[in-house]
């Protein structure tokens, strides 16, 4: 990103969102955010559940060095959370 750009309000391109994983009929798009020293792992959760479409926002304090790592641990940890807590995951 130029200089100019962050003076003025340009944003950086955002990466073309990941195709979801299934997994249990959940779908995980794993969503690593960048954090110092690597990415932050992070996942969106999703299932249709009676015609509505149920989200869980997954945060962790983990970081991984590399991006890609860091989008497979994503995805082992949304399993994780799936195979824990089932659709009890969408209860806030």
């Amino acid at each position: 990103m130029s200089i100019l750009s962050r003076l003025f309000g340009g944003k950086p391109k955002a990466e073309p969102e990941a195709q979801p994983e299934i997994y249990k009929d959940f779908r995980i798009f794993p969503a690593p955010q960048a954090a110092d020293g690597g990415y932050r792992v992070a996942a969106r959760i999703e299932k249709d559940i009676a015609g509505e479409v149920k989200v869980h926002q997954l945060l962790r304090a983990d970081t991984i060095a590399s991006l890609d790592e860091a989008r497979a641990f994503c995805v082992r940890k949304a399993k994780q959370v799936i195979d824990e807590q089932g659709e009890a995951v969408f209860r806030k």
